[in-house]
């Protein structure tokens, strides 16, 4: 039997207003009844939260003055600052890419966030627009895609019609904002501070600039730097990943630890990193500054004989107890070639039920600074929260979303997520603080704080955002917008 096609005499659509309940449902004596046509509804009724904070800390209009505007004044209806904002609270309320926008510019909740006097776009030049308040994904095009060294110029050097579309960013300025952000979140100078750096993998799955296969991550992708201060973020660097990872951490170092110590000149600072970035350039730098540091120390022959006697101790232990033993240790040390000079070193002897595990770290601090075990237990071992915020920063602020082509753009994104997660972090700091989600991660602060259903209403006079009722967190959110109202917070 052959295959027939019948074309259709009208096109066939699929309106979920017109299709069919099928069978009843009954509640109790009630039938279930379901339309849409609950008009301006939103499930981001928790933006009044993020409009509240920016008004108080200016954070994300200090990026916009990080971007230069060149668009012509009389064609904008979204200003630099509106699309900043809106792309920033879109991935802080679960919005990671420009495609997202095309819907999300119908929604007056994220347009009342951003201040629009037009909430709902009845006014858009163009009728196409109307009812659609905010920028789409071509917008967000000349916003991100823009390399960061055009200055200008006309499209083509034969053709002098100046360019009416580009939006650039200034990279050192953004770094410098993250670096200032940071800063100001300290009422006064600390004595001392540890910065912790480490790299991480950001899986590619097109053909990106800069796409490089790693053999340790075994898969194409980038290999961002990432600079940390407890929970606070000071830099994030977009790397290609055919290098190590400590590549060029001297030269993202040296400018930030400047401008730290241009506003705290008395700080002590400590760096701390894993075995990746225990290289002979860093260490005689941080030497050099007057920066100690502690960074883990990839094993070899001679550091296993080393402390053959303590492993021997430990597994000892281990045998009477049945029990995970450790044995501390410390004794100078220089590779045969790298190193310029003999260093501290600290070994951890330690058997496990899987067997021995020893482990090394180097350091700059001396014994009467710090002993081997605490500095070992409680210094050292200390890093393993910034994998914490690393994590935040991929799984709930989309850091990883680096899909276009070019890789500046992609560290234009990289940007933006970094910002939406200083945002959430100053939240959870200031506002947050004391409540059942001061220690909450960036995805749970969204999905109990920014997540909630609520109605829109315009008048002549006011616009009205009803929540939930149900919304099991009122108390909350309602203790948050005071703490915010109450502008008792700092950047």
């Amino acid at each position: 039997m052959g295959l027939v096609i019948t074309p259709l005499q009208t096109p066939r659509r699929f309106n979920p207003l017109d299709q069919p309940m099928g069978k009843l449902q009954q509640l109790g004596g009630r039938e279930l009844v379901w339309r849409f046509d609950g008009g301006d509804i939103t499930s981001d009724g928790g933006a009044l939260v993020l409009k509240k904070l920016e008004e108080r800390t200016g954070i994300v209009r200090r990026l916009a003055a990080c971007f230069e505007d060149y668009r012509s004044p009389d064609q904008i209806e979204h200003p630099l600052l509106d699309l900043i904002m809106q792309r920033v609270f879109g991935l802080a309320l679960g919005y990671e890419d420009l495609n997202d926008h095309d819907d999300l510019r119908r929604d007056p909740m994220l347009a009342v966030a951003l201040g629009k006097d037009d909430v709902k776009g009845e006014q858009r030049r163009r009728k196409q627009d109307r009812g659609k308040a905010l920028a789409g994904k071509s917008t967000f095009n000349r916003l991100e895609l823009t390399a960061p060294d055009y200055d200008g110029s006309p499209r083509q050097k034969e053709y002098d019609k100046p360019e009416t579309k580009k939006i650039v960013a200034d990279p050192e300025s953004v770094d410098a904002l993250l670096v200032d952000l940071f800063l100001e979140a300290h009422e006064q100078a600390p004595d001392h501070i540890i910065l912790d750096v480490d790299a991480t993998d950001d899986l590619l799955y097109g053909k990106q600039e800069g796409r490089f296969y790693h053999g340790y991550y075994k898969d194409y992708c980038y290999l961002p730097l990432y600079v940390f201060c407890g929970e606070q973020l000071l830099c994030s660097r977009l790397r290609r990943s055919n290098t190590e990872a400590s590549a060029d951490s001297v030269e993202e170092l040296e400018p930030l630890v400047a401008r730290i110590r241009q506003r705290w000149p008395a700080v002590r600072i400590w760096l701390r990193g894993d075995s990746g970035f225990c290289r002979e350039k860093l260490m005689a730098w941080c030497e050099s500054e007057g920066i100690d540091y502690v960074f883990g120390l990839a094993q070899n022959a001679r550091l296993k004989k080393q402390i053959e006697a303590q492993m021997a101790a430990a597994e000892k232990q281990y045998e009477q107890t049945k029990a995970s033993a450790r044995v501390f240790t410390e004794f100078l040390y220089a590779t045969e070639t790298t190193w310029s000079r003999e260093r501290r070193v600290i070994a951890k002897a330690e058997h496990l039920d899987k067997g021995a595990n020893p482990r090394f770290v180097v350091t700059s601090l001396s014994a009467e600074q710090k002993p081997a075990q605490e500095l070992y237990e409680k210094g050292y071992c200390g890093r393993g929260e910034m994998e914490n915020r690393i994590k935040e920063q991929q799984l709930d602020l989309f850091a990883d979303r680096t899909s276009t082509g070019k890789m500046w753009s992609n560290q234009l994104r990289l940007y933006f997520s970094s910002i939406a997660y200083v945002l959430l972090q100053t939240l959870r700091r200031t506002a947050l603080a004391g409540t059942e989600l001061e220690k909450a991660q960036c995805g749970t602060i969204r999905l109990k704080l920014l997540k909630i259903g609520a109605q829109i209403r315009v008048t002549v006079r006011k616009v009205w955002v009803s929540l939930s009722e149900g919304y099991p967190y009122a108390s909350l959110f309602a203790r948050v917008l005071a703490n915010l109202e109450a502008g008792c917070i700092s950047p």
